[in-house]
């Protein structure tokens, strides 16, 4: 019979591929953590681990088993918190991923209302590309997910549930003006990360051709940068340039390719108190 010890210790070794540094992660004894992987392999019927030169891996059997372990851990640490946060929001914590733009400007003013209507409440924020923000609530590892997508985009995967928090304009920078997308078929273009590129990419169909991609960067500040250089031009989003403007480019608002912005849960409803506070003062802030 599977116990959470036995998951936790296996997750250990999974995320650092070694007994030694798992034991250290968990100030358990090597022989112990050797000692709770036989027990799981016992109990499960499946080899987990295999012996490689003087280090570990995982098989494909206890590849599959540590996934699982990160999300059902995950799912009890939650738990943990939405019971202490269940008690009139006094104690627990909420955890939440979001890219750069969204952190710069929506979750500082969402953390100061939350923190003034429920000072009990811990606030934990991690810096997350949507895809790997999704990735993570998944896995149980934060509580809710602060992603964007474009219109045209097909919607997340099963298990997600979303909720619209703002639409956030896309603007063409360039070095010209009152630019047009149409104007820069042939220039190179700068690149974010994968959904900003698909997004780009889409932009790009609407008016009739390809962006060439030349430069990645998804850092705002670069891009700018970049653009004021003449390395290319770019697209960014309302919110990057309200948390930074860099002198020597010029911004044209792409009407009809709004960034749709959702705070997103997984699981069934309803969501906890502390998730559900977290959602209402993001949205506050939104507005």
């Amino acid at each position: 019979m599977l116990n959470l010890v036995h998951l936790r210790v296996l997750a250990a070794v999974a995320r650092h591929e070694s007994v030694t540094e798992a034991a250290k992660e968990l100030h358990y004894s090597q022989p112990s953590v050797s000692h709770h992987l036989s027990r799981l392999e016992a109990a499960t019927g499946a080899r987990l681990i295999q012996r490689v030169g003087r280090g570990i891996r995982l098989t494909p059997e206890g590849k599959l088993l540590a996934s699982r372990a990160a999300e059902i851990l995950g799912r009890v640490d939650a738990a943990t918190s939405e019971l202490a946060a269940q008690v009139g929001l006094q104690a627990g914590r909420v955890r939440l991923a979001a890219n750069a733009s969204a952190l710069s400007m929506l979750v500082p003013k969402a953390a100061a209302l939350l923190a003034a209507a429920h000072p009990g409440l811990e606030l934990h924020v991690i810096d997350r590309h949507p895809v790997e923000a999704l990735q993570m609530l998944r896995q149980g590892e934060i509580d809710l997910a602060l992603v964007f997508r474009h219109a045209h985009a097909p919607m997340e995967g099963e298990g997600f549930r979303m909720v619209h928090v703002a639409d956030d304009p896309i603007y063409l920078v360039s070095r010209r003006p009152d630019d047009r997308v149409a104007n820069h078929r042939d220039s190179p273009w700068i690149g974010g990360c994968e959904r900003c590129q698909g997004e780009l990419a889409a932009v790009g169909r609407h008016h009739g051709f390809t962006p060439r991609i030349e430069s990645v960067s998804d850092d705002m500040v670069v891009v700018q940068a970049l653009v004021a250089a003449g390395v290319g031009v770019a697209t960014l989003p309302g919110l990057a340039l309200q948390a930074h403007r860099l002198p020597g480019v010029h911004v044209t608002e792409i009407p009809d390719f709004p960034r749709e912005i959702y705070a997103v849960t997984y699981g069934d409803p309803p969501d906890p108190p502390a998730t559900q506070a977290l959602i209402q003062v993001i949205q506050e802030s939104a507005r």
